[in-house]
């Protein structure tokens, strides 16, 4: 997500009509004030965590990572501590197979730009499964909903298109801000929020999972912000990216294959979902039938 922050334009867009040009201006002072107590102590490069995470367990899988500075590491001071090598150890340990890890996502980034970042792989390059986190900057930024969801569904129907396998980390919610003072972090927190239902939907009708960080995960960051928040109290801690990563794995892990149910806050393809319940309905059909007598019973 980029420091930028709840920028006078999105409150004002927020706010409109329900609120007066008294409050139009506090807010605005009140992301002026937020914006330099963030700062940019953490610069805009994340620790290069790309490689093959436990080469000795053989037979790599390809884990592609894209979105935005939460994707790319951004908080974290060693390469192990970002998302993409937790996911990588996380996935490798379940799996016990080694995990080739790139990274596509980019600081700072929008949703508008996830097609720029699947541009950028190697031609006939292509991931066993992909993890987006994106949506921060699109709030931050004044995108409406329904295009920044529209980008997430062209990303993840390329990805879907050639074969790869699509979790999606939704909108974390931006409530748990502590440096944004109220009313400002409210108003962030609902636009986040409904971001982030609208790109769940997106995201399952394209064939994706979908996890809700703000439901799995932004317990911790709220009730624990000193230890999941890193220096700059916007990006997470190493611990905030475990805790992030432990949201997405169960997804991750019945994306590949090795699960067919997931937890609460976790939602499931749509395509894929149908046949869950059709194979379920089938063998609880089975357990209905009572055994056919064989010859000699």
């Amino acid at each position: 997500m980029s420091r930028r922050l709840i920028v006078p334009a999105v409150v004002l867009g927020a706010s409109a009509g329900v609120a007066s040009y008294a409050v139009r201006g506090l807010l605005a002072r009140q992301a002026a004030v937020a914006r330099r107590l963030i700062g940019k102590p953490l610069g805009e490069q994340a620790p290069h965590a790309d490689r093959v995470w436990k080469r000795a367990y053989g037979d790599p899988l390809d884990l592609l990572l894209l979105g935005d500075s939460i994707a790319a590491g951004l908080g974290a001071e060693r390469r192990k501590d970002t998302l993409g090598g937790r996911l990588s150890k996380g996935l490798a340990k379940h799996l016990q197979r080694g995990v080739r890890l790139r990274t596509a996502a980019v600081v700072g980034a929008e949703s508008s730009t996830l097609g720029a970042q699947l541009d950028t792989l190697p031609r006939g390059y292509r991931a066993d499964v992909a993890v987006v986190v994106v949506g921060g900057n699109d709030v931050t930024h004044r995108v409406p909903v329904a295009e920044a969801a529209g980008h997430l569904a062209e990303a993840v129907a390329r990805l879907r298109a050639q074969g790869t396998e699509v979790v999606v980390g939704t909108c974390p919610d931006l409530g748990a801000l502590r440096p944004v003072p109220q009313p400002l972090r409210r108003l962030g927190s609902l636009a986040s929020r409904q971001l982030a239902r609208a790109q769940e939907e997106a995201a399952v009708q394209a064939g994706a999972h979908a996890v809700s960080l703000a439901e799995v995960v932004g317990p911790f960051f709220v009730t624990d912000p000193d230890a999941m928040f890193s220096l700059d109290r916007f990006h997470p801690s190493a611990l905030g990216y475990r805790r992030t990563a432990e949201a997405l794995l169960p997804s991750l892990l019945t994306a590949v294959g090795e699960h067919d149910r997931v937890p609460h806050g976790h939602r499931l393809p749509r395509l894929h979902s149908t046949r869950a319940s059709a194979k379920h309905e089938a063998g609880s059909l089975l357990m209905r039938v009572p055994d056919i007598p064989g010859p000699g019973s």
